[in-house]
């Protein structure tokens, strides 16, 4: 069965090859996107004023949705994760005070300017291309409104706001099962396996930092030493364990950006991903990575959740969940 989706996107396709001109097209393409860019403009003013009036704040961590998953190389469940995230970030059966202290209900600590809408966007015939500037863009939109920082969904057009925005490179650190480094995972250069390609490749980052890697082929190794990618597979992690829940990252550049993709965990403790990877960390490996972490985060994403394959119960969700509440305790000051 076709996706609501890839049906809009085909509706448009024929439109583009039958008689309506190309240029009303885009005037409808062009109105939707500022509609977009506006309404992720606005929410951004209307939560940057309301932290600001209560003062105290040198950072609040903005939350930002980007609810996209059709460059997914298996399957596409992760569009629909940002709403369940929330869901569990706020469901109430665990208080809103983080393991280090911090109240998520104080908005200077964690504020919410909603999802950008992909799907919309892609209903109107967009391509990856300006979809991924368009992702750009709205990061820069919120990180425009201080004290707010960003929270959100894909690493390679945030990690590029970020970058751009700060006028210059960041380190990264990045947990997951797989390096993500293909040049163009099955010709898609937009893959989500090939995310920190697109990212080493212009120049965004100092050091990238790949942690609770156990699936990588040669093409994964081999990019890896092109760009100088630090990777610290599982079948070593008790030996690398000592260094890694005690970096110091960030100095002499912009900041630190951390990217968790929930697979990144051993399956036992997130089943609901598309990539199941069995031998990963355990959910303490990682708090007690980024608890530790020393450096100035900047931005972070938490990615990969695909709510069609968890738990009844939504635990995976909750992963995610305490996932943003942790990383927004530590970018809030």
């Amino acid at each position: 069965m076709k996706s609501a989706g890839s049906m809009g996107i085909n509706y448009l396709q024929k439109l583009l090859t039958s008689n309506v001109p190309k240029e009303l097209v885009k005037k409808g393409q062009d109105r939707v996107v500022e509609a977009s860019l506006t309404l992720i403009r606005e929410r951004a003013k209307l939560k940057g004023e309301l932290v600001r009036g209560l003062g105290g704040a040198v950072a609040s961590t903005a939350l930002l949705g980007i609810p996209l998953g059709h460059n997914s190389s298996f399957l596409q469940g992760p569009a629909f994760a940002p709403p369940h995230i929330r869901e569990a970030i706020w469901c109430g059966s665990t208080n809103s005070t983080t393991e280090e202290g911090k109240v998520l209900d104080d908005q200077r600590v964690l504020t919410d300017v909603g999802d950008l809408p992909v799907q919309e966007l892609r209903d109107t015939g967009i391509n990856d291309d300006r979809l991924m500037s368009i992702v750009s863009e709205s990061v820069k939109l919120v990180m425009d409104e201080n004290p707010l920082r960003g929270d959100h969904s894909i690493s390679y057009p945030v990690v590029r706001a970020v970058s751009e925005k700060l006028g210059g490179p960041i380190d990264i650190l990045h947990l997951d099962a797989h390096p993500d480094i293909y040049d163009a995972f099955e010709g898609n250069k937009y893959s989500h396996a090939s995310s920190f390609a697109r990212i080493m490749e212009g120049g965004y980052a100092r050091r990238l930092l790949q942690v609770g890697i156990r699936s990588i082929n040669i093409e994964g190794r081999e990019q890896g030493k092109r760009f100088g990618v630090e990777q610290y597979e599982m079948r070593t992690f008790s030996r690398d364990r000592q260094f890694l829940e005690n970096l110091k990252l960030g100095e002499g550049v912009k900041g630190v950006y951390i990217s968790v993709d929930v697979d990144c965990l051993d399956p036992a403790h997130a089943p609901g991903v598309s990539h199941i990877e069995p031998g990963g960390l355990s959910f303490r490996d990682v708090l007690n990575i980024l608890h530790n972490l020393q450096g100035d985060i900047v931005g972070a994403d938490v990615v990969e959740y695909n709510p069609q394959r968890d738990t009844a119960d939504g635990m995976t969700a909750m992963v995610a969940a305490k996932l943003v509440r942790e990383l927004a305790a530590r970018m809030s000051k």
